[in-house]
């Protein structure tokens, strides 16, 4: 295949053109460059309001907590009984639930399962 020196000039002006082309398409306008280590003031500051908040609400927290495990051990001993009462011998024994106790038939007084 004979390639004439016209052919080479065109193919290398039309590469050139394409990459020009190419180069330009693919370049951003940039005028600015800002690198922030995160080491600033106002992150800093925002730390400080962050933690200060969170140490205001601890106490809040725990007895958010509490209530949770008061709860908790309050359904805990409810079934507890329920289950003594249920398997109870006294016949006239039964189980309340609005109050979470163990009732006789006859007098409505609590029993002791």
């Amino acid at each position: 295949m004979k390639v004439t020196l016209s052919k080479r000039l065109c193919l290398t002006a039309m590469l050139t053109l394409g990459a020009i082309v190419y180069t330009a398409t693919a370049s951003a306008d940039t005028s600015k460059l800002i690198i922030e280590s995160g080491d600033g003031a106002q992150s800093r500051q925002n730390a400080a309001m962050d933690k200060e908040q969170w140490n205001d609400t601890r106490s809040l927290r725990q007895k958010v907590n509490t209530r949770a495990e008061k709860e908790w051990d309050k359904t805990d001993v409810a079934f507890d009984s329920r289950d003594k009462c249920e398997q109870s011998a006294n016949l006239n024994a039964y189980w309340e639930p609005n109050t979470l106790r163990c009732l006789d038939r006859k007098t409505g007084r609590p029993l002791i399962p």
